[in-house]
């Protein structure tokens, strides 16, 4: 498969674009310098415990509080609570907990608020952006991500990927960083590791380490609320998650952004260095690789598919609605309405799942696909969508479908959904749905003429309007002038009115003897 990633990168804005094969599959944005995003660390400030909710409310500078469940506290809670409050009372604790001894695991079954207590200090990192009215949501669980593995405090484990399917792979991996696991650490192998040798396993280990004990240098001279650990930014993020050899080039029209792309690849891959390019055309980037024309025609409520079937996809606050249609597409020959509706099925589950993706819709989606009556077939259908949602990262479930054809999805929601506008306000009702009595027109049109007679002393003017217009003020009989002929009697004044198929309906200006506009 063919990867580009094209980055498009404006004063205040960051937008990536991932192609697959030159299809748009991924879209994402994010500002500069922006905050709260997923990963960030932060030392925060209980505000409250609810109870009945069993989970607390916690500042951490954002403008709501962020919420944290009991259940995210994570087992090691009591001891990570233990090593911030030495750190930010000046007892300066081993960040890398040598000597450091665990305190005993929590209860799964717990309350909040026998753990958490209100202005109690808290090292939180974000589990999920701030999402609509909503604030972030955080964890204790701390983990750090490298390249190839992760790295978690206090959980004295080692794991490896289940998408590493080769056992003697596996069984080397979790030999080779049991081996280089610090005490007290736990270590998560990541899909990436696949036959790497110890050594970069090790330079990994060792980069998070050191940002680990960054944080907790900064901890000892900071208060509530502030941020102690900033993820890397989105670039950098998909780099270092999904970098590999199917990918062929990675666009970005900014010159400082491209050197540090540059610098980021060589330390983490320097054998594919050289798939970072430098644009310098003159059209814009997302216009040369075509990704405009693909974001209009996939973000509407409308989504078209080549076969002549669409989808509309609806949005409310508690889930994503999409009905799969056939529209006008005919199967010729001897297809059965059976076959003809699971090929549109299928056909529309590739490109449902390009859609979660591309949008990034969470929660719960519910698809109504066209009824299909046999088991097989929607069978056939169920494991269609499951191969394709595995190119999908984010965690979700799908539900075989009903008699009713409908199919069940959850997705992991971390941020905020993308949303493109792919309508425009109408320049001639400017987006009320409601324009001006055609015979109102022609009266505005007059009394600003008039104005410019009157007052400004014009003795000739050319007024140019849409066709439909012209024909209607130019049209006269034997019996009767036309309206511009009126017009000419009336004022005594040399008139002209022109037509420009470019202007809308209720579009008209004015034009002096040196063919200047006179504006209103």
């Amino acid at each position: 498969m063919n990867n580009e990633l094209i980055i498009n990168a404006s004063s205040n804005e960051v937008t990536i674009a991932l192609l697959e094969d030159k299809n748009l599959v991924e879209l994402s944005s994010e500002k500069k310098d922006q905050g709260f995003a997923v990963g960030d660390l932060y030392l925060g400030r209980v505000k409250k415990t609810i109870p009945s909710l069993n989970a607390a409310f916690v500042d951490i500078g954002y403008e709501k509080d962020a919420f944290l469940h009991y259940l995210d506290l994570g087992p090691q809670v009591q001891s990570l609570l233990k090593l911030t409050r030495l750190a930010t009372t000046g007892k300066n604790p081993d960040p890398l907990m040598s000597n450091f001894q665990l305190e005993p695991e929590i209860n799964k079954g717990g309350k909040i608020n026998q753990v958490l207590s209100a202005n109690q200090w808290i090292l939180a990192q974000v589990a999920k952006e701030p999402i609509s009215s909503k604030g972030p949501r955080i964890t204790s669980e701390i983990s750090l991500a490298g390249r190839y593995v992760v790295l978690v405090p206090f959980a004295d484990m080692v794991s490896v990927s289940q998408k590493i399917k080769s056992t003697e792979e596996r069984l080397r991996l979790k030999r080779l960083v049991s081996s280089i696991k610090p005490k007290n650490f736990g270590i998560i192998v990541r899909t990436v590791a696949d036959g790497k040798k110890v050594a970069d396993l090790d330079k990994d280990v060792q980069e998070l380490v050191a940002k680990w004990k960054a944080s907790f240098e900064l901890l000892s001279v900071s208060k509530p609320p502030v941020k102690i650990l900033g993820e890397l930014n989105r670039t950098s993020t998909i780099l270092r998650d999904s970098l590999n050899a199917s990918y062929n080039s990675i666009w970005v029209n900014d010159q400082a952004m491209y050197e540090d792309i540059r610098n980021y690849i060589g330390e983490i891959s320097p054998d594919k260095i050289d798939i970072a390019k430098h644009y310098k055309g003159k059209a814009p980037i997302f216009e040369n690789f075509g990704i405009d024309k693909q974001i209009k025609q996939s973000f509407g409520k409308t989504v078209s598919m080549q076969n002549g079937a669409y989808l509309i996809v609806e949005h409310t606050e508690a889930m994503h609605v999409v009905d799969v249609n056939s529209g006008g597409r005919v199967k010729t020959g001897d297809a059965t309405q059976e076959a003809n509706a699971l090929q549109v099925n299928l056909d529309a589950s590739v490109e449902l799942a390009r859609q979660l993706r591309l949008r990034d819709m969470g929660g719960i989606i519910v698809v109504d696909f066209i009824d299909l009556h046999t088991p097989n077939n929607r069978k056939a259908l169920y494991e269609k969508l499951k191969t394709e949602m595995k190119k999908d990262k984010a965690r979700h479930n799908i539900l075989p479908p009903s008699k009713f054809g409908v199919v069940q999805i959850t997705r992991e929601r971390v941020r905020p959904e993308t949303n493109i506008t792919t309508v425009e306000k109408c320049p001639a009702c400017d987006g009320t749905g409601e324009i001006k009595a055609s015979i109102l027109l022609v009266d505005e049109i007059e009394n600003n003429m008039r104005y410019f007679i009157k007052e400004q002393n014009e003795k000739q003017l050319t007024v140019t309007v849409h066709p439909y217009l012209e024909a209607y003020l130019n049209k006269g009989t034997f019996f009767k002038p036309s309206i511009v002929g009126q017009w000419k009697k009336k004022y005594k004044i040399k008139l002209l009115v022109n037509a420009n198929n470019n202007y809308h309906i209720m579009e008209y200006h004015y034009f002096g003897k040196n063919e200047e506009e006179i504006k209103v």
